[in-house]
C-alpha cells in the first residue's frame, strides 16, 4: 500500500527514465531479503527505466556487497552499484590525499592502490571493530593538525537483523565538535552523490525517482537533487519518518515491491 503526499506531483516532470534504489533496509537487512523484493525488481527491470543501485553502506567492499546480493537472488552486476566508498574514493584521489582509513577491514579494498603512507586526511565511515578512545583520538590530533575531515556519510543509525545501530553520523558529529570543523561528506543526501549517480544513466534528475528506507538521507537528499522520493516502511523506517522532511516524500509505501507497483502503474 502506498499514501501519496498532497504536497508533491508530478506537475511539469519530464517522463521517467531512471529509478535509483538504496539497498540495506530497502531490498535486504543483512542476510534476508525483503518479501517479494526479488520478483519486484525483475517486474522493474521489463519495464523501459534505467536502474541503478545507491548506497551508503560502508561495512563492505563493493565485491562483497554484490556477493551478498546474489546469494539473495537478486539480479544485478557490479557496475549498476554506485556506492559512497566510489565517491569517497574519487575525492581522495581528486584531491591527492594520503588517508587515514576508518573503515572495517571489509571495505579495505575499495581503496586499494590508494597511499596511507603518513596520513594527511581523516576518512571515516561505519567501523564499529574500530571506533575506539585510541583511534578516534589519533584522528582528533590529525584534524587539529589541519586534516581534512572527510564522512563518507553521517547516518544516525540503520537497522540490523537484531534491531537499530549507531550509523557513522555520531562519531563524525563527535569529532566536529571537538575540533570545531565541519566534515566533508560525499554520500547520501549530498546533492553532489546523486548527480554523479545518474551521470552515466544519459537523464536529469526530473526523470529520476529514488526509493529509499530513510527519510533525510534517500528521499530528502534526492528530493532536493530534484528527483521524486518513494518512502519505504522497511529498514530503518520509523513510524512518522515521512514527517520530518520538507518537502514530504512524494510517496510513501509499506514496502520495495508497493514502490515498483506504484512505479509500472502510475509513473511510466
Amino acid at each position: 500500500m502506498c499514501c501519496p503526499s498532497q504536497a508533491t506531483g508530478m506537475a511539469g516532470r519530464r517522463a521517467l527514465k531512471a529509478v535509483l534504489i538504496d539497498l540495506s533496509g530497502t531490498l535486504h537487512i543483512e542476510d534476508t531479503a525483503v518479501p517479494g523484493a526479488q520478483d519486484a525488481l525483475n517486474r522493474l527491470r521489463q519495464a523501459s527505466v534505467a536502474v541503478k543501485f545507491v548506497t551508503n553502506t560502508t561495512k563492505e567492499s563493493k565485491r562483497n556487497l554484490l556477493e551478498r546480493l546474489q546469494r539473495l537472488n537478486f539480479d544485478l552486476q557490479e557496475k549498476e552499484i554506485f556506492t559512497s566508498l566510489s565517491a569517497a574514493r574519487s575525492l581522495i584521489e581528486q584531491k591527492q590525499h594520503r588517508p587515514l582509513l576508518l573503515l572495517e577491514d571489509s571495505a579495505l579494498e575499495d581503496f586499494t592502490g590508494i597511499d596511507t603512507s603518513e596520513p594527511n586526511a581523516v576518512v571515516i565511515g561505519l567501523a564499529p571493530d574500530h571506533f575506539n578512545y585510541q583511534t578516534l583520538n589519533k584522528a582528533f590530533r590529525m584534524i587539529l593538525d589541519g586534516a581534512p575531515l572527510i564522512a563518507i556519510h553521517k547516518a544516525r543509525y540503520y537497522k540490523r537483523k537484531d534491531g537499530l545501530a549507531l550509523g557513522p553520523g555520531p562519531f563524525v558529529t563527535g569529532l566536529e565538535y571537538a575540533s570545531d570543523c565541519k566534515a566533508t561528506v560525499v554520500g547520501k543526501p549530498e546533492k553532489t552523490f546523486f548527480t554523479q549517480a545518474l551521470a552515466d544513466l544519459g537523464c536529469s534528475p526530473s526523470e529520476a525517482v529514488m526509493i529509499g528506507d530513510d527519510a533525510r538521507d534517500d528521499v530528502g537528499g534526492a528530493q532536493k537533487a530534484g528527483m521524486l522520493g518513494i518512502l519505504v516502511r522497511t529498514g530503518k523506517y520509523r513510524e512518522g519518518d515521512e514527517n520530518k522532511i520538507e518537502p514530504p516524500p512524494h510517496l510513501t509505501c509499506s514496502s520495495f515491491p508497493d514502490a515498483v507497483e506504484h512505479i509500472l502503474q502510475n509513473l511510466l
